[in-house]
């Protein structure tokens, strides 16, 4: 349920942003879908065939919350459907990036039960439920596999709006039953809701009743990229690339030629995929986002990336077969010729609804596909390269025109600095306005102003999230930190970014090594000290009683003989062998602690 539900394979908008109201009053549209209203819901209906199947629409999502309340969509959206329990009627839910969507397919009483139960349950949330689904959530998550591309939102748009989809849902942690219950009375209500259903009329008995409210606008991206098009190092082992671009029809039609092109150089020709395609994904009203994805094995790596960027160089320069363009403008217009057309449309129709997008009749989509040429895909092609975000296993990409996205923070703190037990060079630095991790490999820093999350754990460790994405781990156990060291951090960074955790498992909270001990000085200091005792303080009282013996014996000796100057040199050359180096280690942990 994260893209479009349309089911014509390309954008059903103009590309010009244009936007319409959607009808209130019923009314038979042109192509066969009806729009009524439900209990002041806006309401789109279709005939189909077979058993009756319905949707019910809210333009909320994950892309609406923060990274510290996040999840409670997804908490709404189960709640709803906890009292519907294990029966044979085939429904669901599913939350996206900015649409909740509940789902129903069985006869109209089931299609009835099914609505009513939800918007009941979304009137007056079963709350003595709610410790219960957030369990299932997080177990939820621990087994859900994320898509290749999963990381790039998280480098394109940070810890806010789009990018909180590549991050666990945090707030599951510690949201209360006050909370969930407002956001469920203020983003489900009737004004933020799009009814779909497969039938000519709407079923009897329906009671949709929910809370006033106002339609919510999908939320403004936010950005973590000052520059495009930009790369970043993944895991993977897979090259992925994404460009977000008005949405269109042409571009819709550029990315199956895309993954045609793809397909053809990757698996078929090179032999470097098994997987190689690309895909059209609107976003919000204006907005679609491109992913194009191919896979390799690790020494078929370099030479895939290099092939992938040539299928782009060769789109960019208009190196388009015009047969590409037509096979797949004439795949895309036979799916107008499917049986029930006007039903198969209805969820995408009903997404459209809810974001505010124009829909196109059928005659205007086909006539929109028809007008697509081979200059205008190179046109969407260039589009697509100047705003790309490239997921590359191996080395750069600098060479073909992309720079390296931020790996780290631009500056760090001007605070104290708490140096780590076992790495001098490792430290944080912890000030008024912030705080940042530094070490040979980089920087990391979080103002308290731009923290979008701060989860704070009873043995004292603090996990901070930048909205840029950076984070700062404060592992009291790994660093020199006073007692007061955190008051900045807990005073700094604003309540609602906060998340109080659970008490980890004793495995989990990392301890130095055995060479280090976390609850005194180093081993190296202690040595010093021993052979300071041993060493050097004996030879300092020898040498200094030297000298007051040669002074008061002045009177009856002219000097003092040669031996015992040299005696007296090598006891004082000894001490101060020792005595260096335990000064500059106790004088570098005095600067750790400071």
């Amino acid at each position: 349920m994260d893209t479009d539900t349309t089911p014509l394979g390309t954008d059903t908008g103009t590309g010009t942003g244009a936007r319409t109201e959607a009808r209130t009053e019923a009314g038979a549209g042109a192509d066969g879908i009806t729009t009524t209203t439900v209990d002041g819901i806006r309401t789109v209906l279709a005939p189909g065939s077979g058993p009756l199947t319905a949707g019910l629409l809210f333009r909320v999502g994950r892309a609406d919350e923060t990274l510290a309340a996040s999840g409670i969509t997804h908490l709404v959206e189960h709640l709803a459907l906890h009292r519907h329990g294990l029966g044979d009627l085939h429904y669901n839910g599913a939350t996206a990036a900015t649409h909740t969507h509940f789902h129903v397919t069985g006869t109209a009483a089931d299609v009835v039960e099914y609505l009513n139960g939800v918007c009941a349950a979304l009137r007056d949330l079963p709350m003595d439920r709610l410790e219960t689904e957030k369990e299932i959530l997080r177990t939820e998550a621990a087994g859900k596999s994320r898509g290749p591309a999963h990381a790039a939102t998280l480098w394109r748009y940070g810890s806010r709006s789009y990018g909180l989809t590549s991050y666990a849902e945090a707030g599951l942690h510690h949201l209360t039953a006050d909370q969930v219950r407002a956001w469920a009375q203020t983003r489900f209500t009737t004004e933020n809701a799009v009814l779909w259903i497969t039938g000519e009329t709407v079923p009897e008995g329906l009671d949709l009743r929910l809370p006033a409210g106002a339609w919510q606008p999908a939320p403004e991206a936010t950005s973590a990229l000052p520059a495009t098009p930009a790369y970043f190092h993944g895991e993977e082992g897979g090259v992925v690339l994404t460009a977000v671009l008005p949405r269109s029809t042409e571009a819709g039609l550029f990315a199956d030629v895309l993954g045609k092109e793809l397909f053809r150089e990757l698996r078929q020709k090179g032999g470097y995929s098994y997987t190689a395609t690309a895909d059209y994904s609107p976003r919000d009203a204006d907005t679609a986002t491109i992913t194009a994805y191919a896979d390799a094995l690790p020494e078929k790596q370099d030479a895939l990336v290099g092939a992938f960027i040539d299928v782009f160089a060769k789109l960019r320069a208009g190196r388009i077969e015009q047969t590409d363009l037509d096979a797949v403008r004439a795949s895309t217009l036979a799916r107008f010729d499917l049986p029930e057309l006007a039903a198969r449309m209805l969820p995408g129709h009903a997404v459209n609804l809810l974001l505010r997008h124009r829909n196109l009749t059928v005659a205007e989509a086909k006539a929109e596909i028809e007008a697509v040429t081979v200059a205008d895909l190179q046109r969407v092609a260039r589009a697509v390269w100047a705003d790309a975000l490239m997921q590359v296993p191996g080395r750069g990409v600098d060479w073909a025109g992309l720079v390296a996205a931020p790996a780290q923070s631009p500056d760090v703190v001007d605070g104290r600095r708490f140096s780590a037990f076992e790495d001098g060079n490792v430290a944080l630095l912890v000030a008024q306005d912030g705080v940042s991790l530094v070490s040979p490999r980089g920087r990391a820093t979080v103002r308290y102003a731009e923290c979008s999350l701060m989860q704070v754990y009873p043995d004292g460790a603090r996990h901070l999230v930048g909205n840029d994405g950076f984070t700062v781990t404060v592992e009291p156990t790994l660093y020199r930190l006073t007692a007061d060291a955190l008051a900045p951090l807990d005073a700094g960074v604003p309540a609602g970014s906060v998340v109080r955790m659970p008490p980890r498992d004793p495995s989990c909270i990392p301890q130095p090594s055995g060479s280090v001990r976390a609850d005194g000085p180093g081993r190296g200091a202690v040595w010093f000290t021993v052979l300071l005792w041993v060493l050097g303080v004996p030879g300092l009282l020898l040498g200094a009683w030297t000298l007051v013996l040669y002074k008061a014996l002045g009177d009856a000796h002219s000097h003092m003989s040669r031996y015992d100057a040299q005696y007296v040199l090598k006891w004082l050359l000894a001490a101060a062998v020792f005595l260096v180096p335990w000064g500059i280690c106790m004088e570098r942990r005095r600067k750790g602690r400071n």
